[in-house]
């Protein structure tokens, strides 16, 4: 940008981005935000977390899409854009910051600045925006305010803030009642101070209004009625409905495109608008083919704006058509044409995922981590798919003819005691310790630098070790040398021998044997995996046996057979369970987990 002399400032408008942990309350405190800036009629129902508008995102309480709301305060517009906390979802947060003037910076009272909040904030002092510091829940009876300010100031230094940086305002929040007060002990009614401390803290943005036009395109979503619709923020210049536009893609192509309709954001709405001037986050609608990280400009200068880089995928699956004899039983898209159309339009939105089509029937989906595919898997089974995916793998390279693989930097928190089991677990992935802290509260920080694929399966093994107390957060983190094998489940499988439906009976005598997925009146086919065998062969089992009658009467020992209550794997814990020569069988209704090759003579036998 040259130093024009209009450089003028908006003082009409802010834009904010929001940065907080998995449920620390961001969701929470946009509800408040948006109730008393008036946005919503006295009269209007609203529901709870209205950002959360996906049904994942609502069970969950993780926000997976980044998103926009604008709301209005003093005649001032403050464009608020939410950021996804999760590693995974790491392509989304950079866009994210590329679009606002300043971060408020999100803490619970409590459990203070967790790992995952360190990724979007360290991201977010590299592009230089100011921060504004939230401790939010400080109702809670566990609160201790004091340390987990101290322990924000340790985070900020460590992730090297300058002293400009660490000179934050703070604001102390009880997001659920909707105040907001500068000092813990002050009495207040409501969040008027964190909206005037917006309005001060964060400067606002600066653009050539009388310059060229110059927007990046930082989200895309698309809507049926009109096509892809590209979100960003004007840099310079200014549009209207009905302007010629060049877009320039990913190749540095110009293309002469117009601006059929235009956006602002109100509220949680999008109204229509006539033009948008630098500053302003607008969403464009009606241009073919427009791609995250493309520049729209004016028709004369084409000087692209730099590209945002996204994370690459490290992780793939393939997912294929489902072939079990219980296909198409209870989903409503299962050929490999409905699957294909559903990932291209995955691919229209979500810049993080890539797909490769080369074949007919199965498809090599690329991604940042499991969470992320298996988020993927979850939204689609729910619109009706059945489907069929593979074990994750990491996505490798060939440098100078030497095999590379990905690597992760894996940040781990835990509770002491937990210490032993949780070190033990990652030097068995070939994670390598590099840094350990103690901070006398009873929880060390270790992190690590592992292999990605050593974090397929790790997430519910780590909760389980630690009895759901521990927290962990990876980042990839360059590539390097194969580090030979990691040893996956070193237990084999019970697999079904016939179809039919269990019975108590069967499932009674095959307890001793290992650990059980299904209960008894389950519908079982040849090849369905049924259970965890505790010894490391795999071991094809009757599961169907009725009892033989005989004309002997037992003395009632017969209804006597208590069942262990079986071990029911969700979508996640499937995902990590499965081996190479494993499925796992994704219909609108149920997760089974299957051999590839269903008929066990045809099944390869191993000999350990």
């Amino acid at each position: 940008m040259g130093f024009h002399e209009e450089l003028m400032k908006r003082e009409d408008l802010r834009n904010i981005a929001l940065i907080a942990h998995v449920d620390h309350g961001k969701t929470t405190i946009i509800d408040g935000l948006l109730k008393q800036s008036g946005i919503f009629r006295l009269n209007e129902q609203v529901q709870e977390r209205v950002m959360d508008n996906i049904d994942l995102e609502r069970e969950r309480g993780i926000t997976i899409v980044a998103k926009n709301t604008a709301i209005d305060y003093k005649g001032v517009k403050i464009n608020i854009v939410d950021t996804p906390g999760h590693a995974d979802f790491g392509g989304e947060v950079e866009r994210t910051l590329k679009m606002v003037d300043g971060v408020l910076l999100l803490v619970d009272a409590s459990e203070g600045p967790l790992p995952q909040t360190r990724f979007v904030l360290k991201k977010a002092l590299e592009f230089n925006l100011p921060p504004i510091l939230v401790i939010n829940k400080i109702d809670r009876a566990d609160a201790r305010i004091q340390e987990v300010l101290n322990e924000v100031y340790d985070l900020f230094i460590d992730l090297d803030a300058t002293e400009k940086q660490l000179e934050f305002p703070i604001v102390y929040t009880n997001a659920k009642l909707g105040i907001a007060k500068l000092h813990p002990d002050e009495n207040a009614k409501d969040l008027q101070c964190l909206f005037e401390l917006i309005l001060h803290a964060v400067p606002p943005p600066e653009g050539d209004e009388g310059g060229p036009l110059k927007l990046l395109v930082t989200n895309i979503d698309y809507n049926d009625y009109v096509g892809r619709i590209a979100i960003g923020r004007i840099f310079s210049g200014s549009v209207k409905v009905g302007d010629w536009v060049t877009m320039i893609n990913g190749k540095g192509e110009p293309i002469k495109t117009k601006v059929t309709l235009l956006y602002g954001f109100r509220g949680l709405e999008r109204a229509e608008i006539k033009e948008a001037r630098a500053g302003d986050i607008v969403a464009l609608a009606g241009i073919e083919g427009i791609n995250i990280g493309d520049t729209i400009t004016d028709i004369e200068n084409k000087e692209p704006l730099p590209r945002i880089a996204v994370d690459e995928p490290t992780i793939s699956m393939v997912f294929s058509v489902n072939t079990s004899p219980f296909a198409g039983q209870d989903g409503k898209y299962v050929t490999s044409r409905n699957l294909r159309e559903r990932l291209e339009k995955e691919l229209l939105y979500n810049v993080s995922i890539k797909v490769d089509f080369d074949s007919t029937d199965s498809f090599k989906v690329m991604g940042r981590g499991e969470l992320q595919l298996a988020i993927l898997i979850e939204m689609i089974r729910r619109e009706d798919y059945e489907l069929s995916v593979s074990m994750p793998e990491s996505i490798t390279k060939n440098v100078n003819g030497i095999l590379h693989e990905p690597m992760e930097h894996l940040v781990i928190d835990v509770p002491e005691e937990f210490l032993g089991v949780v070190t033990q677990q990652v030097g068995i992935r070939k994670g390598r310790m590099q840094k350990m802290n103690n901070n006398g509260h009873g929880r060390v920080r270790l992190e690590f630098r592992i292999p990605s694929r050593g974090l397929i399966g790790f997430r519910s093994q780590f909760l389980t070790d630690t009895r759901g107390t521990g927290l962990f957060n990876h980042l990839f983190d360059g590539y390097e040398p194969w580090h030979g094998p990691i040893t996956k489940r070193s237990t084999g499988t019970l697999i079904a021998d016939r179809p039919g439906k269990t019975t108590t009976y069967a499932l009674y005598h095959l307890q001793p044997r290992g650990t059980l997925f299904v209960k008894e009146n389950t519908p079982v086919y040849e090849g369905m995996v049924i259970g965890e065998n505790s010894r490391e062969n795999d071991l094809d089992v009757n599961v169907t046996k009725e009892k033989k009658l005989t004309n002997i009467r037992a003395a009632g020992s017969d209804e006597a057979l208590q069942l262990i209550p079986p071990k029911i794997l969700s979508l996640e814990q499937a995902i990590e369970f499965i081996k190479e020569d494993e499925l796992v069988e994704v219909t609108p209704t149920s997760v089974r987990i299957r051999k590839k090759t269903l008929a066990s003579n045809k099944r390869p036998k191993y000999r350990h």
